[in-house]
C-alpha cells in the first residue's frame, strides 16, 4: 500500500511536468539504530521507497552551531578574499574531483565535471545568501587552496559550500575553511548556523565536530537514479 501511494505521487508529479521525480525525506533522531520502534518504522518506509523506484538511499546529518560552542580562531594558514564568477566556477570544477559528497558524485557520473560545477554554482547563487559573502582561500605563497561559501536558508544562516582542492587535501585546510565560514556568520550576528553532510563523508563530518557543530537530526533521503 505504501509503495502504491508513493508511486501515485511520483506519477502525479510527472504528469504535471516535473523534470525529475521528487525526493522522499525521512527525519530520524540521533541513535535511531538502537531504537527498535524507529528502526521498524523506517524499515517498511524504506521498502516502499525502493519498490516505488526511489532506489538511491543517502543518510545525511543535519548539524548545528550555536555561540555556546565558541567562535573558532584563525590559524593564520590561509587568507580569504573575494573573486570573480569564473574563478569560483573553476573552483567548483576542481573541488568536485574526488568529492565524497553523494550528490556530487552522482552528478559527475551523469553529467560530467562542467555541468556539475555549473549546477552547483547556480544553486548557491539562487540561495538567500549574498554572492558578496563568497571567498577563495589561498595559502601563504598564494596558491588557491579552497572555497568558502557562507549562505542562508529562509530561516537561518548556514554553511553553504566548502571544499579544498584535491592536491592540498589531507593537510587540515578543511578546518580553516569551515572556521572562516563560521566566523563570518557569527560576526554577522548568527545565533544558529546549520549545515548538512552525508554520513559517508566521514572527513567532513569529523571537521564539523571539531568546529563545535553537533548533530541535531538525521535524514534518510530516497531518490530516483540519475
Amino acid at each position: 500500500m505504501a509503495a502504491g501511494l508513493l508511486g501515485a505521487g511520483l506519477r502525479a508529479f510527472h504528469e504535471q511536468g516535473a523534470q525529475k521525480p521528487p525526493i522522499y525525506n525521512l527525519t530520524l533522531p540521533n541513535g535511531w539504530r538502537e531504537d527498535p520502534a524507529v528502526s521498524a518504522a523506517l524499515s517498511w518506509r524504506r521498502s516502499a521507497s525502493l519498490a516505488a523506484g526511489l532506489t538511491d538511499e543517502v543518510e545525511r546529518l543535519r548539524l548545528e552551531w550555536t555561540p555556546a560552542a565558541g567562535v573558532p580562531a584563525s590559524s593564520g594558514r590561509l587568507t580569504f578574499a573575494e573573486a570573480s564568477d569564473e574563478e569560483f566556477l573553476e573552483m567548483f570544477r576542481r573541488i568536485a574531483q574526488g568529492s565524497l559528497d553523494n550528490e556530487t558524485r552522482r552528478n559527475l557520473t551523469a553529467m560530467g565535471v562542467e555541468a556539475t560545477a555549473r549546477e552547483e554554482m547556480d544553486f548557491y547563487l539562487g540561495c538567500p545568501g549574498e554572492r558578496s559573502w563568497w571567498r577563495l582561500a589561498r595559502t601563504a605563497d598564494g596558491q588557491v587552496a579552497g572555497l568558502a561559501i557562507p549562505s542562508a536558508t529562509p530561516y537561518n544562516r548556514n554553511v553553504g559550500y566548502l571544499g579544498v582542492v584535491p592536491e592540498l587535501r589531507g593537510r587540515g585546510y578543511v578546518d580553516d575553511v569551515l572556521a572562516e565560514i563560521t566566523r563570518f556568520q557569527a560576526e554577522a550576528g548568527a545565533e544558529l548556523i546549520t549545515a548538512t553532510t552525508d554520513t559517508c563523508n566521514a572527513p567532513m563530518a569529523a571537521a564539523f565536530a571539531r568546529a563545535g557543530y553537533h548533530t541535531a537530526q538525521i535524514r534518510m533521503v530516497y531518490s530516483a537514479p540519475s
